[in-house]
């Protein structure tokens, strides 16, 4: 009996043995994920880098060269020289001239604005105030600024003291001065923008990028309105005067006319109904720095001889109108003893 049980038991589990099917499967790894577009890294620029000189504008053609003008003198203890330079609008690229600032407040010097090629533009980084300077291309702006750092004066105890080895300042009036020769190495060749085909090829070095960080303060009120004023005189379009703007420096900002203005080397002439008015070269000290602050020094009688203003000239109808009239001929009187003479032999 016991048998017969195991001999069931048995043949069970070879039946289910027999319904049983063991499947096997192979391993296999999922699928790799599709390939990514390679992105390479963006490109940072010298003049990306440095914070707050922000492009402001664009143009497609580079500016033309910086005119060669003497730098007015100092108008009073405190002003800051800032350098011309050009700047575009809709009719151009035009010449925002050079001009003596008072700054925002003590301690803080200027840095120019300057063009520079990105992308295919010429993009315009404007200018600031700041505790030092920074960098602006690398543009040889002259008084000073030699393309690097700034050698025309420094601020001592409170006081701004000029650098008359590259400023027109008159010592009579402001006597915080000191004379420091400048070793320029920086090559004069008048380009006023960085980069591209032409351009100056400087990047910024350690001390102006860490100035470049420093707290900035925007162009005053009165250096903006010097611009804007700028902008609206057709006379100062590079179209106009062919790269020698007529005013190409002013003793103070917004000043186009009278004594203190300057015109470029190569300018035509202002014209100017006053008598005594001198728009060129107007120089109280008799001496003006050389272009660029560098060259010999000319004796503001020279420069004024130079620049005249057409005011001065003596127009040829003026002439005539001071000469006296002319006196009217005298008329032929007869004579009556021929007339009577002549009626005898008749």
């Amino acid at each position: 009996m016991s048998r017969s049980i195991n001999t069931l038991l048995a043949l069970a589990a070879l039946s289910l043995l027999a319904g049983c099917v063991v499947e096997t499967r192979a391993y296999a790894p999922p699928p790799p994920p599709p390939p990514r577009a390679y992105v390479p890294p963006p490109v940072v620029s010298a003049e990306v880098e440095a914070p707050g000189v922000e492009v402001s504008v664009t143009a497609t053609e580079a500016p033309p060269p910086l005119p060669d003008y003497e730098q007015p003198s100092c108008p009073d203890d405190g002003y800051i020289w800032t350098p011309g330079y050009w700047h575009y609008g809709d009719g151009g690229y035009y010449w925002v001239p050079g001009t003596w600032v008072e700054p925002p407040h003590v301690g803080v010097l200027w840095t120019p604005g300057y063009w520079a090629f990105s992308g295919g533009v010429y993009g315009f980084h404007a200018g600031y105030w700041g505790p030092h300077v920074g960098y602006y291309g690398g543009v040889n702006y002259g008084y000073g600024y030699v393309g690097v750092g700034f050698v025309g004066g420094r601020w001592e105890g409170g006081h701004y003291a000029y650098n008359t080895a590259v400023n027109n300042v008159r010592v009579t009036n402001i006597h915080n001065t000191y004379s420091e020769t400048v070793v320029n190495n920086v090559t004069i060749n008048r380009v006023s923008y960085n980069g591209g085909a032409g351009g100056v090829n400087a990047a910024p070095t350690p001390q102006e990028r860490a100035a470049s960080r420093e707290a900035h303060i925007a162009p005053t009120a009165v250096q903006s309105s010097h611009v804007r004023e700028a902008g609206r005189n057709p006379a100062l379009t590079a179209k106009a005067n062919g790269g020698h703007p007529s005013i190409a420096a002013t003793a103070r900002p917004g000043a186009f006319s009278g004594p203190g203005v300057v015109g470029a080397h190569g300018a035509t002439p202002m014209v100017s109904n006053a008598p005594a008015a001198n728009m060129h070269g107007n120089n109280p000290a008799g001496i003006a720095a050389g272009a660029n602050g560098t060259g010999a020094k000319a004796p503001a009688s020279q420069l004024n001889a130079a620049h005249a203003p057409a005011g001065n000239v003596v127009h040829p109808q003026t002439q005539l109108a001071k000469r006296p009239p002319p006196k009217p001929k005298a008329k032929a009187v007869p004579n009556k003893n021929k007339e009577q003479e002549g009626d005898k032999a008749r």
